[in-house]
């Protein structure tokens, strides 16, 4: 008698058993395909989605539904926007059971007081949706007053999740500030390194995924209870270097790949590794986090370059919406 063979798991299914996964993408497709815990979106995801005809009708819905707020021009424009985000929220929600993250204008990148204001009009939104503000991850630029802004954000039950992170200090100043997750952008990284050196890094060897590797054994050997979520990934290879890590949110095309490929999944980061590391607490006051900042070209070139980005994303979603009008 032949004994029946044991289907091998994928390796989306195996990194799913040692980390929490999380799709990268604001396709309502995409998340119902390969069923992630939560999900993570920003103005260029949205821009992006609203340009296919089957989400059009989130943005003719923000627009009617918005008609009698007593608000002009900029201001009705912004708000639109606001509301255009938390209705994708909504829906997203609908479809995983964890968390959506949903990000403040990058143009409050540098304003404290703008930042805490815009999150908490994001929050109304959405409880008045109906739903939980436990449900949502607010999502700032990890800069210094992105962080100071998490950190009243957070003493007020909003849960904050840290963007474009690229470098260790950032990483230290929003666990000390009590944040829920941070996003350290591992592509990205990688993208500025093989630019300025001309050198294919592969594996355990990314700088990206080495920066990954630091933050999580720094949080994991000194208690912080900051999750950590890489993010912004250009192969297979560095997700797969991360196994182990508290979350990971990955692009449509590359859950893809993981859902294709039955190859042996090793798991590279544990509390138990990470309590074994021979590493020194450090801090940084504001003068400090900006001198690191200002020493790291790569990590000031990516942020600044990232802000930018989704600025101008954000002016292209109003844009959209003054159409409309």
């Amino acid at each position: 008698m032949v004994a029946n063979s044991v289907q091998k798991e994928s390796q989306l299914e195996q990194l799913q058993e040692m980390t929490t996964v999380v799709v990268d993408s604001g396709d309502f497709e995409v998340m119902k395909e390969f069923h992630p815990q939560d999900a993570t979106t920003n103005p260029s995801l949205i821009l992006k989605a609203i340009q296919k005809k089957e989400y059009a009708h989130l943005l003719e819905k923000a627009v009617a539904e918005t008609k009698a707020v007593s608000m002009t021009g900029q201001e009705r424009s912004e708000h639109i926007v606001n509301y255009l985000l938390v209705l994708f929220g909504v829906e997203i929600l609908k479809i995983v059971p964890g968390r959506v993250s949903t990000e403040v204008d990058a143009h409050l990148s540098f304003d404290v007081e703008g930042s805490v204001q815009k999150a908490h009009e994001l929050i109304k939104l959405y409880e008045q949706k109906g739903v939980d503000r436990a449900s949502v991850l607010i999502k700032l630029a990890s800069t210094w007053e992105g962080v100071q802004a998490a950190k009243i954000l957070q003493k007020s039950t909003i849960n904050c999740n840290m963007t474009l992170l690229f470098s260790f200090p950032q990483a230290v100043i929003c666990a000390e500030a009590g944040v829920r997750l941070i996003s350290p952008f591992v592509g990205r990284i990688y993208d500025w390194y093989k630019k300025n050196t001309g050198k294919e890094y592969v594996g355990d060897e990314d700088p990206g995924v080495e920066s990954v590797h630091k933050i999580y054994n720094y949080y994991k050997k000194f208690d912080y209870d900051t999750q950590v979520m890489g993010a912004s990934f250009r192969n297979k290879g560095q997700i797969l270097s991360l196994a182990g890590c508290d979350f990971l949110t990955i692009s449509p095309e590359l859950l893809a790949e993981l859902k294709a490929s039955k190859d042996t999944v090793e798991q590279k980061l544990s509390v138990a590794k990470a309590k074994a590391e021979k590493i020194e607490k450090v801090t940084y006051d504001e003068k400090a986090f900006r001198y690191e900042m200002n020493e790291d070209a790569m990590a000031t070139e990516k942020l600044a370059e990232g802000i930018r980005k989704f600025a101008a994303d954000e002016k292209e979603l109003e844009k959209l919406i003054l159409q409309k009008l």
